[in-house]
């Protein structure tokens, strides 16, 4: 014996109809067409709030804290020609008639015109302290005479007080005034963030208030990207789009791991590849203006470079990470305690370091006073150097005395050097601090060429011997003819590097 079960619209009730022998002529006589619906399984029953049943209580938790910026500019209006008041005159040009805007007062007589503002763009915020503190990024305001901060979807609207910036690492601080109680967000430590953990985005992009994505960490330590000089970045694959910028990474406990700050992308719309400004950077920024008014970084007083396989291998370094060392300032941190040209630093306070970015960071994350312990390789052995960190200065002025003038050709196959004088200080923009000899000529197809030496380059170093004149240069070069390979310090415009020149065979 079979059951059906329909549903009946009028007496909400289930009628059970017996199908056997006996009816069948009934039933085949009151047969109607199928019904289209599929047999759905639906349990109303709300989600548990377990652990990643649902990130509602997530959202719900941080939505308030992240803000809407919109940006403003003062445009001046230019004064419009009195003869375009005239009906005449604009018939005459083919002018058309304005329209009619009895709001509007005429526009001023003179070169001049009133100002009036212009909407620059939209983004993000986050609301970090219950008086009214907000973290951004610098490039969302930057430029703006007025900052409207708007507060959840009740749309409470202020006006924002810029109370500093880092470009270096995009970040502003604004604050507001608010009549309302504030939900300033938790920080994580970013520090901990690991790849793969879970990431969600909140924001307003494209105007789109409190919207919310997910994705997963997709990488940290992320530099190289060239958007600004202090690069640490966490890459999320969380929907991150133009007016994003500024808003809230979080974790899955609600907690701030990161400022969303740029996209990579072909098309200007997202593309799977975000970033954001780690949380404890974004944090030490906020820290160093509200208590000096400015950021405050350490400063070691080197410039650095990369290790390629034939570099590691010149200065007896097993691999290619840490940080070669190809200039250090004078009268600074490292030159005072005894750094110098062609060490590599391979750890800072017992944390290796992979790269010169790493280093960079290590050290402007650190205040100036500081003391730090810096291991480096030398000529194959470990050194270990106790340094105190300067303030990094916004400027590196330093002045030398020329060298003597003089010329001598055909330094290392192809390259012709010169004496540094006010005439190529010039001509080649060198700065005043370099010594060594500048390069005047570099033949096309020469190992030099082929080793990136262009004229202009100053040599500072052959075979790690230095050099200050063009005559020794010159009997320096004579010195390493049979070798294969010549290692030279250089550097183009002030900025240093270590170059390999390898010889070429017959």
């Amino acid at each position: 014996m079979k059951y059906r079960f329909i549903l009946s619209s009028r007496i909400g009730l289930i009628l059970p109809i017996l199908l056997g022998a006996a009816f069948a002529p009934l039933t085949q006589a009151q047969e109607t067409k199928p019904d289209p619906t599929p047999a759905l399984k639906v349990d109303p029953t709300p989600l548990p709030q377990g652990a990643f049943s649902s990130f509602a209580p997530i959202v719900e938790k941080v939505s308030p804290s992240v803000v809407t910026i919109a940006t403003s500019k003062m445009i001046k209006q230019q004064a419009q020609n009195p003869n375009f008041n005239d009906p005449m005159f604009r018939r005459f040009f083919g002018i058309p008639d304005p329209e009619e805007q009895p709001d509007e007062s005429p526009a001023p007589k003179g070169r001049g015109g009133k100002k009036h503002p212009q909407m620059l763009g939209l983004g993000s915020g986050v609301i970090v302290s219950a008086d009214g503190l907000v973290l951004t990024n610098n490039h969302v305001i930057e430029g703006a005479d007025e900052i409207m901060v708007t507060i959840g979807n009740e749309h409470h609207e202020y006006k924002a007080k810029k109370i500093g910036t880092d470009p270096s690492t995009d970040i502003a601080i604004l604050k507001i005034e608010p009549n309302v109680k504030l939900h300033p967000i938790t920080f994580a430590d970013s520090d901990k963030t690991r790849v793969g953990d879970i990431a969600i985005a909140v924001g307003n992009p494209f105007g789109l208030t409190q919207s919310v994505t997910m994705g997963i960490v997709s990488a940290t330590g992320r530099g190289g990207i060239g958007s600004s000089e202090y690069e640490n970045f966490i890459q999320t694959d969380a929907s991150i789009n133009p007016g994003n910028s500024g808003g809230a990474l979080v974790d899955t406990e609600g907690r701030l791991i990161g400022i969303n700050t740029l996209i990579f992308s072909k098309s200007g719309g997202n593309q799977g590849i975000g970033f954001a400004v780690p949380a404890n950077l974004a944090r030490s920024v906020m820290e160093s203006i509200l208590k000096t008014g400015h950021v405050t970084r350490g400063f070691l007083g080197v410039q650095l470079q990369s290790l390629s396989e034939d570099l590691a291998k010149e200065f007896k370094i097993d691999d290619d990470s840490g940080a070669l060392v190809n200039s250090v300032s004078p009268r600074s941190p490292a030159e005072n305690a005894g750094l110098r040209e062609g060490d590599v630093v391979i750890d800072v306070n017992g944390k290796k370091v992979e790269g010169p970015r790493e280093l960079q960071l290590m050290i402007a994350g650190m205040q100036p006073g500081s003391k730090v312990e810096v291991k480096v390789i030398r000529d194959g052995k470990e050194k270990l150097f106790t340094i105190e960190l300067a303030e990094r200065p916004g400027n590196r002025v330093a002045a030398n005395e020329p060298p003597a003038k003089a010329s001598d050709p055909d330094v290392l196959d192809g390259v012709t050097v010169g004496d540094i004088d006010p005439d190529t200080r010039k001509k080649f923009d060198i700065p005043e601090s370099s010594k060594g000899v500048v390069i005047t000529d570099v033949e096309q197809d020469s190992p030099s060429a082929e080793a990136g030496l262009k004229p202009g380059d100053v040599i500072h170093e052959i075979n790690r011997e230095p050099v200050s004149t063009a005559k020794q240069a010159v009997d320096l070069s004579e010195k390493v003819k049979k070798e294969k390979k010549v290692l030279l310090r250089v550097s183009t415009k002030g900025n240093s590097r270590y170059v390999i020149v390898e010889r070429k065979e017959g």
